[in-house]
């Protein structure tokens, strides 16, 4: 007989500070769920390409939007020197498609190249909006930087991209970061706690 696959889905963007601040305990999660759980990674996609700078005011209030995740989530860093060192444009497709690259030259280069994104971004003060910025990223992780600069803007990578929006609204996750575990064709949202792996371990072994 064969066992039931229950899958767990992870649905983010590489440029959402909430996802950034849930890293340290989605990655405690993932390391204590049952290994008959798949876990599958969905990009949201927060913002389209754009070419044009983020008004100031959307500016300040980004700003604000990361003190309260500091005063939230205890230990979640960034860097306030973004906002006077980059031109900000309102415009995350650019490292979800990185992410896509990435992961075809490899899966162990997926989550890697997460990481990076968000390195870059909150800590290093570097804007992932960027393609030259994200081909510094794939060089610092030893991709083959020609093939991760022809696929990072293929119409292939927009259309995998496109996909992962739809699949993750499917099952309806619409804020990032999202749970949503899946079971005999049944979507059911896990509430996402910033702070402690516990409860959503809990509510995952309740529902399995």
């Amino acid at each position: 007989m064969r066992s039931e696959t229950i899958a767990l889905y992870y649905i983010h963007d590489p440029m959402c500070s909430w996802c950034w601040a849930f890293r340290p305990v989605w990655r405690v999660l993932e390391q204590q769920l049952s290994t008959s759980i798949d876990v599958k990674y969905l990009l949201g996609g927060l913002a389209p390409d754009s070419a044009t700078a983020m008004p100031a005011s959307m500016q300040q209030e980004i700003q604000k939007h990361w003190r309260v995740i500091q005063r939230r989530v205890p230990g979640t860093m960034f860097n306030f020197e973004f906002w006077t060192q980059c031109q900000p444009r309102r415009s995350t497709y650019p490292a979800c498609r990185a992410v896509i690259a990435a992961r075809q030259q490899g899966p162990q280069y997926e989550d890697a190249m997460i990481l990076a994104i968000q390195n870059a971004y909150y800590l290093e003060a570097r804007n992932p909006s960027d393609d030259e910025t994200l081909i510094e990223l794939a060089t610092q992780l030893n991709l083959d930087v020609d093939q991760f600069s022809i696929t990072l803007n293929d119409a292939t990578t927009q259309g995998q991209l496109l996909q992962n929006i739809r699949e993750s609204q499917q099952i309806g996750a619409y804020g990032f970061p999202s749970l949503v575990l899946q079971k005999e064709g049944m979507n059911k949202a896990i509430t996402v706690d910033y702070n402690d792996a516990g409860n959503m371990l809990k509510n995952i072994k309740g529902l399995c």
